[in-house]
């Protein structure tokens, strides 16, 4: 649990109703991009929601009952973060800005290319086109978000190639709708080529980039609980 001298306030205004809690911004942040080994403890500094936290005012088990249909501090929680807006300080915005900019560029190094001549380009050849380009890392987006905005941006100026691969995946018929559901909404895939089955099963064509390899796998294994069938075309 964070300490109340490092939260921050998460909070979710609905139908004319305020909830907050106070929470770590790195963690939440985690949580709000989908990292499943965040403890919804280790990101709250109480297990209070707030009315208003600066305050002290808890909201009524009313309010929380008829928005949420739950009093559970954890389900309430894990809304308020998903759903919510975390206020962060200057310098914790400032914190999490920087930590999202090393990881672009870290990724950037490891998966592009120079298609001129087919070699990587060096941490500080991409450092230096940053400074060239105006880049917003905005601290609550994903960095896979962040990844194909700053490619983007840098095309005019650097030559890149993103290296990918494409990869094919059969999801058994107790998998397949959770399956689809997750595959669809991560952010480093690109569906080529999908098809439901006659026996329920789910079959994928998609197309990542290349250090996303492992994340794809685990994600593929976690929803089918390691029952997936996956392939790797090229």
């Amino acid at each position: 649990m964070i300490s109340l001298d490092d939260a921050v306030t998460a909070r979710l205004e609905i139908h004319g109703l305020k909830f907050e809690i106070l929470v770590d911004p790195e963690l939440a942040d985690k949580m709000r991009h989908g990292d499943e080994n965040v403890a919804i403890e280790d990101v709250v500094a109480t297990f209070y929601v707030y009315e208003n936290a600066s305050h002290g005012d808890k909201s009524s088990e009313e309010d929380l009952e008829k928005i949420f249909k739950t009093t559970i501090f954890e389900e309430i929680a894990k809304q308020i973060i998903l759903k919510g807006e975390i206020h962060l300080t200057t310098e914790q915005r400032h914190h999490l800005m920087e930590e999202k900019r090393r990881r672009v560029i870290a990724f950037i190094a490891s998966n592009t290319v120079n298609p001129q001549n087919g070699l990587p380009h060096p941490v500080t050849r991409i450092e230096l086109a940053l400074k060239e380009v105006r880049v917003n890392f905005d601290p609550f987006k994903s960095v896979d978000e962040l990844v194909k905005e700053t490619i983007r941006i840098l095309r005019p100026i650097l030559p890149i190639r993103l290296e990918e691969r494409r990869i094919a995946v059969k999801f058994p018929m107790d998998f397949a709708a959770r399956a689809f559901g997750a595959i669809s909404i991560a952010a480093y895939v690109t569906m080529e080529k999908n098809e439901w089955q006659n026996d329920g099963s789910w079959i994928c064509v998609v197309k990542i980039p290349a250090g996303m390899q492992g994340e794809f796998f685990n994600l593929a294994n976690h929803v089918a609980k390691g029952d997936a069938q996956i392939k790797i075309l090229e």
